[in-house]
């Protein structure tokens, strides 16, 4: 009987091509990777990979080994799935990781409807603010771009953005009504996001990049910006979704101006790792990708509606 860990790092090199992606995948030192495929071969009886240029790939024996490892790992994978199904409830220690425009609000309901259903777990919940390189053993939602990583990734949804002001800042400054005049307001930065321009995007106008003025006031989180936009210290572009939670709360803190104009369009991803998930995870990404709030399905452009008056609602 082969070893599974050896056929699980016989697989991942020959998934990936490379024994530095391997080790990251596996989350294994490179000595440890390379032995295994050693005793693996050993005990095959004949070499399975070739080394060419800067790739690895597998011979005629690893090619044919190569898929009855495959459906080895698979009904090993079901096997335990099978298993864990028996088991009664849901305990352990539940690592979970989220963006900070979540963490506060949507994702905290989130977790506490699946603790009130799964009364032995522990739940260990650490804010992002910058998006993992890997992910070992924790569940995580991101919102923005995701870099290539060591996990899996799956987007749940889609945040639209504009430009928001308090109704204070627009009696004093004025409201600019075209990207044109945003060069005279100041702008609250998200940490230096914004310095190399923001491009907003109208339905018939098309893209137009502004490079604002910014202030004293640059953040890193999206409830700071809130704050310092309720304020009146300047205008900022904010995903429509997180504004309404907060108007939802404190009416009339901030505006929207130019309805019409977009800001990008940022992705909501759910990161978890590779592998064999154990029950608890798997039953939280279920149980998670069923909160996921209608409006963030809702395809670009469609999202969010603008009356007559010039002032912008939720779509129903």
């Amino acid at each position: 009987m082969y070893d599974l860990r050896e056929l699980e790092a016989f697989a991942s090199v020959v998934r990936t091509g490379s024994l530095t992606a391997s080790c990251r995948e596996l989350d294994l030192p490179k000595s440890t990777l390379s032995r295994r495929i050693r005793q693996l071969e050993e005990a095959v009886g004949q070499p399975l990979l070739l080394r060419q240029s800067r790739r690895i790939y597998p011979n005629d024996a690893g090619r044919l080994f190569y898929r009855y490892s495959h459906e080895i790992l698979a009904l090993v994978s079901q096997g335990h799935e099978a298993l864990d199904e028996l088991r009664e409830g849901v305990t352990g220690v539940l690592e979970l990781r989220c963006h900070e425009a979540f963490v506060r609000g949507w994702f905290a309901g989130v977790v506490d409807r699946f603790m009130g259903e799964h009364e032995g777990l522990e739940v260990s919940i650490r804010t992002q603010q910058q998006p993992p390189e890997a992910m070992t053993d924790a569940v995580c939602v991101w919102l923005g771009s995701v870099p290539e990583g060591n996990f899996r990734c799956d987007v749940l949804g889609h945040l639209t953005q504009g430009v928001y002001g308090s109704p204070s800042y627009f009696t004093s400054r004025g409201c600019p009504q075209s990207p044109s005049e945003l060069d005279q307001h100041t702008w609250i930065d998200m940490l230096g996001g914004d310095e190399q321009g923001v491009e907003l995007n109208h339905p018939v106008n098309g893209p137009w990049t502004i490079r604002c003025r910014t202030g004293r006031f640059s953040v890193d989180q999206y409830c700071v910006q809130g704050d310092a936009i309720a304020a009146g210290r300047g205008v900022g572009l904010m995903p429509h979704w997180l504004a309404d939670r907060r108007l939802d709360a404190h009416p009339r803190q901030f505006e929207l101006c130019m309805p019409e104009w977009h800001g990008p369009v940022l992705p909501v991803s759910l990161l978890y790792p590779h592998g064999i998930l154990p029950r608890r995870s798997r039953m939280f990404i279920q149980h998670l990708r069923a909160s996921v709030p209608p409006e963030w399905r809702l395809a670009s452009g469609t999202s969010r509606i603008v009356p007559e008056s010039g002032t912008y609602h939720s779509a129903q």
